[in-house]
């Protein structure tokens, strides 16, 4: 197999649990988080107590990302479209998101990690809002591991933002080239994941990164994100290994 021009290259080493990780690490891996209301109904529990147990997932996550030498992860915790849900279970993610800060700041921030948001923010309350600003300043120099959380995130959204403020700069048509918009997504210098995850086994991207997943490996994990483990992400890094990243050239 060629070399994985965009990903990190690493030794194979045995992970935590006994098993070889592969010799290719993705530099960055996003995740589409999907299944938790699903997760929540299989056990008779409202939808809410999914959105918590896969909130406490995210923990084990972050920590095999470290392990296993993954610098940047973006996690999909609430897209544009998600406006649409019940009342009630918006207002319980919004919650969810606070709790978070107020509970995990602190051992993110001593664990190296440097939080960052992609999306809109001005759709949710001014406290939360100051939450979140005042939680990526305190993190900003962290540099273990990137944490790019997409709440109220559109792919769509995101480029149209972009072009929005590429016309505010006054850029002529001719000097508009991909790099140029690259810069202006919410990822800015960021480079393009080189793995996507989506959980629960639905086979689709929901408007998630449609810019930068342009020449991403997308990898469908048949477990709802409450049970998505450091396996089942060890397992998702193996695939990623047997695929031959051509990036359109030929063979």
């Amino acid at each position: 197999m060629k070399a994985l021009s965009t990903s990190q290259r690493a030794t194979t080493k045995p992970a935590p649990d006994g098993a070889d990780l592969p010799e290719h690490i993705p530099t960055h891996v996003a995740i589409i988080m999907d299944g938790n209301g699903r997760w929540a109904k299989q056990r008779g529990l409202p939808r809410i107590a999914g959105h918590r147990a896969g909130t406490e997932n995210l923990r084990e996550i972050l920590r095999a990302c470290v392990e296993f030498g993954i610098k940047i992860l973006t996690i999909y915790a609430f897209s544009t479209e998600n406006w649409g849900r019940p009342e009630s279970e918006v207002k319980g993610l919004m919650r969810i998101l606070e709790d978070v800060i107020d509970r995990e700041l602190k051992e993110l921030d001593k664990e190296g990690v440097q939080l960052r948001h992609i999306g809109d923010l001005t759709a949710i309350s001014a406290d939360l809002q100051r939450k979140v600003s005042n939680a990526i300043e305190q993190t900003k120099n962290n540099d273990r591991l990137i944490l790019n959380v997409a709440f109220n995130y559109g792919g769509r959204a995101e480029i149209v933002h972009a072009i929005r403020e590429i016309v505010k700069e006054g850029y002529e048509p001719e000097a508009i080239d991909e790099a140029l918009v690259s810069r202006y997504m919410y990822t800015g210098t960021q480079p393009d994941p080189d793995l996507i995850v989506r959980t629960s086994g639905e086979l689709r991207t929901s408007n998630f990164l449609i810019w930068q997943g342009a020449y991403a490996e997308y990898y469908f994990a048949p477990v709802f994100w409450p049970d998505f483990n450091k396996e089942e992400l060890r397992r998702a890094l193996v695939h990623f290994n047997e695929r031959d990243r051509r990036f359109g050239l030929a063979e």
